[in-house]
């Protein structure tokens, strides 16, 4: 074999988040680091992560400078194209003055790095895909236009260029894995699914912190960048009616994270009157979220049902069940995977249905206490990080022919 008795090498690319901010690649990179690999990083420079060049925890990364805060869609084209441009040079430097690499593990979005592997495939590498999001149903959900639109269409044909040029895919659970079969040709024993569930170890429960409740006897927490994707505003919403329709004045919200849309989500709450409820804490640090989840009462995940989010895994869901949280959610496929009974199910898209069920759950601690202790204990049985590592190396296997 190509590969036998050397040491394999891997080049992470991921575009969206830099590492170690995006939780799912720092956690891909460190488990094939401690498990012998040599691991190098090409990500964007952002969320105060601005270094060129540094390593961590043994990991070489290269970050790329990222000059537009896109709008629209010629902004997501320019985007994309400059990202793209500065990641092929740093795969350039990465070969020539790095670690070099045996394999390019590109994460999407956006699904464009198929010509950076189909380049270093011609020079002997491998390339995987690591399939984070149905990007033609994020786009129509962001920015309309219907299932016939142009770039739709052109992003359908990227993600199938993706799939036929990937010697080996993973996909975060299974919905995703059945894209990858019948819209991407990929042969079922080539895809690996390796779910975005957390690291118990990184985390840590604190004893719960009164003063983030702002003098009321519960906190609703959310979690998660504020994009227009995301269904924020209709929190927001089902706060006022909480107030207003249901007659709570015992309950505070804070909105963990930043996000395009979060300007957006404060002048919403501002306008209907509910900033007073609200605290927007902005990006915090891995303490100061555990703190803030450690004293929550309830997590809510308001993204809508779509083609999108119906197939898609939230991380937040399962950060929420491994503090103990009971969750509000709408009724999409894949947030029943993976939360079952740690969540009540709102009406779709209706912020009145969230707002039924947030005052259901605050009106009931002992529902709460039921559906805490299975989350925590569903999240540590079967969806913590550690679950997902054998089916990561196993597609590492594959692909260096093992």
């Amino acid at each position: 074999m190509a590969f036998a008795g050397k040491r394999r090498r891997v080049l992470i690319i991921v575009q969206n988040l830099p590492v170690p901010f995006d939780r799912r690649v720092w956690l891909e990179a460190t488990t094939l680091a401690g498990a012998g690999y040599e691991v190098s990083v090409i990500c964007p420079k952002m969320k105060g992560f601005n270094k060129a060049r540094e390593t961590l925890e043994g990991i070489e990364i290269y970050r790329y400078h990222q000059p537009l805060d896109p709008k629209g869609r010629l902004g997501f084209v320019a985007e994309n194209l400059l990202a793209l441009i500065s990641t092929f040079f740093l795969t350039l430097r990465v070969a020539g003055s790095g670690r070099g690499f045996d394999v390019i593990h590109a994460c999407n979005p956006p699904e464009t790095y198929w010509t950076v592997g189909l380049f270093w495939k011609l020079f002997g590498k491998r390339f995987l895909f690591d399939h984070h999001d149905l990007s033609p149903e994020l786009y129509q959900v962001k920015f309309g236009g219907g299932s016939g639109g142009l770039l739709r269409s052109i992003l359908l044909l990227l993600e199938k260029a993706t799939f036929q040029v990937a010697d080996v895919g993973i996909a975060t659970n299974e919905s995703h894995k059945r894209i990858a079969v019948e819209r991407g040709g990929m042969s079922e024993d080539r895809v690996f699914v390796v779910r975005s569930g957390p690291d118990v170890g990184r985390f840590t429960v604190y004893p719960a912190d009164v003063t983030h409740r702002r003098g009321k006897d519960h906190l609703i927490a959310f979690l998660g960048e504020m994009g227009s994707q995301d269904g924020v505003e209709l929190l927001v919403r089902a706060l006022r009616l909480l107030r207003d329709e249901f007659g709570r004045d015992d309950f505070h919200c804070v909105f963990i994270g930043g996000g395009t849309h979060r300007s957006e989500i404060m002048a919403e709450a501002e306008g209907i009157g509910v900033a007073d409820l609200c605290t927007f804490t902005g990006v915090v640090s891995d303490e100061d979220l555990c703190r803030i989840l450690s004293s929550a009462d309830v997590g809510v995940d308001p993204v809508p049902k779509n083609d999108w989010s119906d197939r898609s895994t939230m991380n937040k869901i399962m950060e929420y069940m491994y503090f103990g949280l009971p969750i509000v959610v709408f009724d999409l496929a894949e947030a029943r995977v993976s939360a079952q009974d740690a969540a009540c199910y709102a009406d779709t898209g209706s912020e009145f249905g969230l707002a039924a069920k947030l005052d259901e759950l605050l009106s009931d601690p002992g529902r709460r206490k039921k559906m805490s202790r299975y989350g925590r204990r569903r999240l540590r049985e079967q969806l913590a990080w550690e679950h997902s590592v054998l089916s990561l190396l196993d597609a590492y296997d594959c692909i260096f022919g093992s």
